[in-house]
């Protein structure tokens, strides 16, 4: 209640409060490429990459390093520099398919 207060005193010093029900609709129906991907590839993926590449370090050192505390702080250094080199290899190709089109 008090949010549509604010709006409707808001709107009543507007000049284009008669096109705004207007303008909203036709933003909601414009159409464009799908973001989902682009999304997933910025987020996710590098959260992915890093918890995967965590556990393959972890099974691959298990025999090489005793220390558990070396063994983890390993890892995490490992597995963090496969992380950026993804993100920096993802940023490469982008900006390349950019400049192609």
């Amino acid at each position: 209640m008090v949010a549509k207060t604010m709006v409707e005193g808001l709107c009543e010093h507007c000049t284009q409060r008669q096109s705004c029900p207007a303008i909203y609709e036709e933003l909601g129906n414009r159409t464009g490429p799908s973001v989902a991907s682009k999304v997933i590839a910025a987020f996710l993926l590098p959260i992915v990459v890093f918890i995967a590449s965590l556990a393959a370090f972890e099974h691959m050192l298990k025999a090489a390093i005793e220390a558990k505390q070396v063994r983890t702080a390993v890892n995490f250094l490992l597995a963090l520099s496969v992380t950026v080199g993804l993100i920096v290899l993802a940023q490469a190709v982008s900006r390349q398919s950019e400049k192609t089109d």
